[in-house]
């Protein structure tokens, strides 16, 4: 095993890296920071490593070392430009950076993000700094005041690339990816291989190097992955029954959406459980406390969304739990990789219900590891376990007899009426009674089948039918992946234009050109209502309509008007076109030529394009 003074490194950073407590260097900086201080390499750089893999130490160290030779006259610009998806991240790789060069005297970091007041970064920049640390909105907004000059920079490093692109901010990378000069070296880091990272690299690197520490888009090593199927309004059920089976959890809970975050965290809250919330609703000093906290150990559970976690940097989680799938692979790929650090053992955990069972096989196909099917403990099995937890922790209980010496005899006294027998008792009843009095009567939680039952097979799948989650409605978008509009910006699109309470949203199905989300049978009229006059999109208006599964006595809002009639052999059916996936081109007829049948691929649907004649 190598050692970090074979890498090249100088002895102010090696002092530094020594002080943190590294010794050895993880794969990654074994085979970045070589390739970056090589003085014959010039090439651009694509490094996929999991999270929590040493990514920051594998291209700032290098950076570091590369940087601090720079005459003073050279740096009164930003020589290097690290970007990171969250503010959170970037304060993150800030205070990584810092610790790096304790020992590199006149050598400036400055992180710069949004949520922030400007003017304060505005003034450090005209000062002048070596490196920035930003996200890209508030980069490209400091670029458009002329605050931030980027004509010197020789580095651009792109930290979570992946996550990055899936937030949206294509167009600000591109922009500052376009700002900088011809001869800068990128470096360009991520947990998986995107289409959208391959497009930037085309795009963007110059004869790229690929180091690539695993398999693409591979799952922790170190991860155990295992599903629990339930029905939909058992999950929380679910939730607390595994909870309480692992005593010492310290775990991140994923949700989907900002409200199942809150409503998840405050049920636990509740319920006696030691957990916080984290998601985007939080101000910023919320969030950074909030993070604060769980990092030193005073919260154990912690309930999040995915983008706010990005920023969060744990080492020695036991378990991450997903509480029902993310939509992409890419999302859980993060999850997961957030425990089983270090070479630590870590699991997944994932309460799933039917709908949700065919993600577990695209995740598997992606990270090439198989998900254990798990069986929910029994109370019996659970209340077995916390009574070993709580004598465990008594049993290790340190006794400094000088200390207590004082108090034996007016506990004695006091406990004179009381024999082993009864103490014992009333030391388990205070200790353990939450559980026994909870699972006395601890309601069943029965096992999802594991297939569609009969009319929910995939021969009625194939006729359009859906049935929403019960107490959901199911409503139709003229708008998809076509108009790049994905589950964040079709729950911002429907939160901002509904008045009141936020839209409880559920599952999103996107297609090209348009999309089917579920909501709340009390939100939805006031949903319909909301958008039918005035919202739109790039100058084309919004229909949001009901959407009925074939077969009900309702035909769906189609892009195109048509009752529920038989299409005459060779031409398309004009019912439900939406629900079968039909959908015409912008501006033109529904044509035979247009045909093509887009399914959600958690459905099993097939694509199909006509014969060629």
């Amino acid at each position: 095993m190598r050692t970090f003074n074979e890498l090249g490194l100088c002895t102010e950073l090696l002092q530094a890296i020594e002080e943190q407590g590294y010794e050895h260097p993880m794969p990654v900086q074994e085979a970045v920071i070589p390739f970056l201080l090589n003085k014959e390499e010039s090439a651009d750089l694509v490094a996929l490593a999991q999270t929590g893999t040493g990514k920051t130490a594998a291209y700032g160290l290098p950076i570091l070392e590369l940087i601090k030779s720079f005459s003073k006259s050279e740096k009164i610009l930003p020589t290097v430009v690290i970007l990171s998806p969250t503010r959170e991240l970037c304060i993150q790789i800030s205070d990584d950076m810092e610790g790096f060069s304790k020992y590199l005297p006149n050598l400036t970091i400055l992180p710069v993000y949004g949520g922030a007041n400007i003017e304060p970064q505005i003034r450090a920049l005209k000062a002048g700094v070596d490196i920035i640390v930003a996200t890209p909105g508030r980069l490209v907004d400091l670029m458009k005041r002329g605050a931030a000059n980027l004509s010197q920079i020789r580095y651009v490093v792109l930290d979570e690339a992946d996550e990055m692109l899936s937030m949206g901010f294509q167009e600000e990378v591109n922009a500052i990816l376009e700002g900088v000069p011809q001869d800068h070296r990128t470096l360009l880091f991520s947990a998986t291989m995107s289409q959208e990272i391959e497009r930037i690299a085309q795009n963007y690197l110059k004869e790229k190097r690929e180091i690539q520490v695993g398999s693409r888009n591979e799952g922790a090593e170190h991860v155990n992955h295992i599903y629990y199927m339930v029905h939909a309004k058992d999950k929380y059920l679910a939730l607390k029954r595994l909870v309480d089976f692992y005593p010492r959890i310290y775990a991140i809970i994923f949700c989907r959406t900002r409200m199942e975050t809150q409503e998840v965290a405050d049920n636990l809250i509740r319920d006696g459980y030691n957990a916080d919330a984290l998601h985007g609703d939080l101000s910023q000093q919320q969030r950074d406390l909030t993070m604060q906290k769980f990092r030193k150990h005073r919260t154990q559970l912690l309930v999040a969304t995915d983008v706010a976690a990005r920023g969060l940097d744990v080492d020695d989680l036991t378990h991450v739990i997903n509480y029902g799938m993310p939509d992409d692979v890419e999302n859980y790929t993060h999850r997961s990789g957030r425990t089983g650090r270090a070479g630590k053992k870590g699991t997944s955990l994932c309460i799933i219900n039917l709908r949700e069972k065919s993600r577990i096989r695209l995740v598997e196909k992606a990270i090439q590891k198989q998900f254990e099917k798990g069986t929910l403990p029994e109370p019996r099995e659970i209340c077995n376990k916390q009574l070993y937890h709580v004598i465990d922790d008594i049993e290790r209980v340190e006794v400094d007899e000088e200390e207590i010496a004082p108090f034996m005899d007016e506990v004695q006294k006091r406990w004179a009426w009381l024999d082993k027998e009864d103490l014992i008792k009333r030391v388990l009843s205070r200790e353990f009674g939450r559980f026994l009095q909870y699972y006395a009567n601890a309601p069943e939680i029965e096992e999802a089948p594991s297939q569609p039952s009969q009319g929910e097979g995939k021969g009625s799948r194939r006729k359009g039918s859906h049935t929403p989650e019960e107490g959901y409605t199911r409503l139709f978008l003229n708008v998809g992946k076509i108009d790049k509009m994905y589950a964040r910006e079709i729950m911002g699109l429907i939160n901002n234009n509904v008045k009141g309470d936020k839209v409880e949203i559920g599952r999103i199905d996107l297609m090209k050109s348009f999309a089917f989300v579920e909501v709340r049978d009390a939100d939805a009229d006031r949903v319909i209502k909301a958008m039918k006059h005035g919202v739109t999109i790039k100058g084309r208006s919004v229909v949001v309509d009901r959407s009925e599964p074939a077969g009900r006595g309702k035909a769906s809002p189609s892009p195109s008007k048509g009752g529920e009639k038989k299409g005459k052999r060779g031409k398309a059916p004009k019912s439900s076109r939406e629900e079968r996936g039909y959908a015409a081109p912008r501006g033109k007829k529904f044509e035979k030529a247009d045909w093509m049948q887009f399914l959600h691929p958690e459905e099993g649907w097939a694509r199909r394009r006509p014969k060629k004649k």
